[in-house]
């Protein structure tokens, strides 16, 4: 559990202070854009108040979203410290948590989230931006797939396990 909350915690710090750095101290809040290896990796300021690329951006959802975000960290921090898991379920778990509240800091803080990178390659041109957080919550949500489960509906056996819960010692 404990590289779970290390994980999560340094995943929220690299998201809020890349969007500080780049948003702020960089000024693209300002400037909307900053080519920084074309086409590969560019900066473009987007603010996402929907959900994944924008989705139902339209709609006030902010509330609705700091909440899912937090009801979904409390609950994955629950469910890996009970069922526990490998190494890697942990970081996964670290991963989707921190990025959950570093999007969530930003809906309280800006109404929104402050997205920044833009990735295009291969002559397609990538009209979405994304951040830290996100991948922390996407490569996060699908380890959680990948290493909880063997395959046979047994999420959450680890090694030496024989059940979901945790041996007695």
């Amino acid at each position: 559990m404990r590289l779970t909350l290390v994980t999560a915690f340094w995943i929220f710090v690299l998201d809020q202070a890349s969007k500080w750095f780049v948003v702020h101290w960089l000024d693209l809040i300002n400037r909307r854009e900053i080519d920084v290896l074309p086409p590969l990796l560019n900066f473009r300021m987007a603010w996402n108040k929907g959900v994944n690329f924008g989705l139902f951006s339209g709609a006030d959802m902010r509330w609705v979203l700091i909440g899912l975000a937090i009801a979904i960290s409390g609950i994955v921090l629950y469910w890996v410290r009970r069922d526990g898991g490998s190494r890697w379920t942990y970081l996964s778990a670290g991963l989707l948590v921190g990025g959950a509240l570093g999007n969530v800091v930003d809906r309280f803080r800006y109404g929104a989230v402050a997205d920044f990178l833009n990735m295009s390659c291969c002559g397609i041109a990538n009209p979405f931006a994304f951040n830290v957080a996100d991948i922390g919550v996407f490569v996060g949500a699908v380890g959680l797939v990948i290493f909880t489960s063997d395959g046979k509906g047994d999420a959450g056996k680890g090694p030496g396990r024989t059940s979901g819960r945790k041996k007695a010692s």
